[in-house]
């Protein structure tokens, strides 16, 4: 029999379970919840892991103790180590909220090579899927953002057609940089439809002139759509104005 037996709580995991309504306890004594935590924190057993992720679900009054708190639990999750990786990543792939922190977290654990193949992953398993937050994937979207991956741009490609005018931005920011032939006619195709967002429009006008691409066969709307800083010039390339 363990010492948290003794304590009144059954199994060590099974005491950390037993946790989770005071760690996701909005309101009331907040040193109820902080209790919690601190003893989530001093456990080793990967429940505890699982169980101080769900902090992250909540946000509390005043927005100071629920940052305060949010750190205290980034730190006890490092202290894991490697034992907090199953956990995390499955926070990860199950919760629509606080992906920036699941991904924090695990960059602190692995090698950001890793974080990446994660993040990639996810999001070909997203892919398609109706998501009542979008939230989540534009935050991986960014997160492979400048990375260094060749999945990256083919995973990346579908959400330009996605319903969200956020992932879409996203998408095109990511895209733009990595040059991915495939994605010249989606982008120059958003330019096209009238009934896409400004915003979207001037983004993809931007990832084009990233890219380099040119614009054969959809001239006249990329002329169209076109707004500052960008012009087309006598290449059919979108150039930016210094």
């Amino acid at each position: 029999m363990g010492i948290f037996d003794f304590l009144g709580g059954g199994s060590g995991p099974e005491k950390a379970l037993k946790l989770k309504s005071k760690v996701t306890q909005k309101y009331g004594d907040p040193t109820t919840r902080q209790k919690a935590l601190q003893q989530l924190g001093e456990m080793k057993f990967p429940e505890a892991v699982g169980v101080l992720l769900q902090r992250y679900n909540i946000t509390v009054e005043p927005l100071t103790t629920d940052a305060d708190e949010k750190e205290l639990v980034f730190e006890f999750i490092k202290g894991f180590g490697k034992d907090a990786m199953g956990p995390v990543t499955d926070f990860l792939r199950k919760n629509e909220a606080a992906t920036s922190w699941a991904l924090r977290i695990l960059e602190a654990l692995v090698p950001q090579p890793e974080v990446t193949t994660i993040a990639v992953d996810m999001l070909a398993e997203l892919s398609g899927k109706y998501m009542r937050n979008s939230e989540k994937l534009v935050v991986l979207l960014h997160y492979v953002t400048g990375k260094a991956d060749p999945r990256i741009a083919p995973t990346v490609l579908p959400y330009l057609e996605d319903m969200s005018d956020e992932v879409k931005l996203a998408a095109l920011k990511a895209l733009g940089p990595l040059k991915y032939e495939p994605a010249r006619e989606p982008i120059l195709k958003l330019l096209a439809n009238k009934e896409i967002a400004r915003r979207v429009q001037t983004a993809a006008l931007g990832a084009l002139q990233e890219s380099g691409f040119g614009v054969q066969g959809y001239r006249e709307n990329v002329e169209a759509a076109m707004a500052e800083p960008y012009f087309l010039d006598g290449n059919g390339l979108v150039q930016r104005r210094a």
